[in-house]
């Protein structure tokens, strides 16, 4: 049968689509402009003639990276943290999210895990406090402390928890019955059903290690540790490239070249790999976020 529809549904799905569209071209256009300004010529960013597409094309900025080692190196440690990093976060937000799932009458002392954890969302001890245990912890200058003071984000375990709470309770009565244990109930049976709740989870955890930079600044004192983001922050705020440790021809080719196209051509090799890997979680990041707020 036909539906019919009415005047007003066709002007809603025009104006949906313009301003979804309009959105969605304020996210691609900043990507295209500083791709761009890495592709362009000294002149031409110096002169501010670059939009979106390249103006006198030149890879000047892209051969001068690829002879910066300290660059590559921030991305190194960043490339380790998000690695590490990520899967010490799954583990941890797993192996609290299930237990939290379920009733206070299976388990005992649940609200008042509940009620621990929900305040360290709210309140915490401070910078100050937080450095004095780092240093007292011997991680300053550590690859661990980009790793371990964010072991564990609460909102991801409370989104995980209610996943897991809204799965259908049979399923795992089910294999209860035929004598599995909790163990293999949340390997075997839980975690395949939570595919798209762990896809959103690690998509986040993979963005805030790549992106994070404050806590390379401030628990870093050898610029030779900063991972990636935090490399990049203190470009920006020097405001200037670093001329200590270049070779001649580094300097030769630094001298063509300008900040604008410099910096572009670090920022896009920096989002190149959020941009690849978006795609392939994608289809599960609305579902894992909304499935675990509907109760039937």
């Amino acid at each position: 049968m036909k539906i019919k529809r009415s005047g007003s549904y066709y002007v809603y799905q025009v104006f949906n689509t313009v301003v979804l569209t309009l959105v969605a071209l304020t996210c691609i256009f900043p990507i295209l402009h500083v791709l761009a300004m890495s592709l362009s010529s000294s002149n031409a960013a110096m002169a501010g003639r670059v939009t979106f597409i390249p103006v006198e094309f030149s890879l000047s900025a892209y051969e001068y990276l690829m002879k910066k080692k300290d660059f590559f190196h921030s991305v190194g440690i960043a490339g380790g943290r998000v690695v590490i990093g990520t899967a010490l976060n799954m583990i941890l937000i797993i192996l609290t999210a299930y237990p939290l799932s379920r009733s206070p009458i299976h388990f005992r002392g649940r609200t008042w895990y509940m009620v621990y954890f929900a305040i360290t969302m709210f309140l915490g001890g401070g910078l100050i406090p937080t450095y004095m245990i780092i240093k007292n912890l011997h991680l300053l200058d550590s690859f661990w402390v980009l790793i371990l003071p964010c072991a564990m984000n609460i909102w991801n375990v409370i989104i995980m928890m209610n996943f897991i709470r809204g799965l259908p309770r049979a399923v795992e009565e089910a294999a209860f019955v035929d004598g599995a244990n909790h163990w293999q109930t949340l390997f075997q049976v839980i975690l395949p059903m939570s595919k798209p709740s762990l896809a959103s989870l690690l998509l986040f955890s993979m963005i805030g290690h790549w992106n994070a930079w404050f806590d390379g600044m401030f628990y870093m004192n050898n610029p030779n540790n900063y991972p990636m983001a935090t490399y990049l922050a203190t470009q920006i705020i020097n405001n200037n490239q670093t001329m200590t440790n270049m070779t001649p021809e580094q300097l030769a080719l630094l001298s063509s070249l300008s900040e604008k196209t410099v910096r572009s051509a670090q920022l896009f090799i920096s989002i190149i790999p959020i941009l690849v890997v978006y795609p392939f979680l994608q289809k599960f990041f609305v579902k894992g976020i909304t499935v675990g707020s509907v109760k039937e």
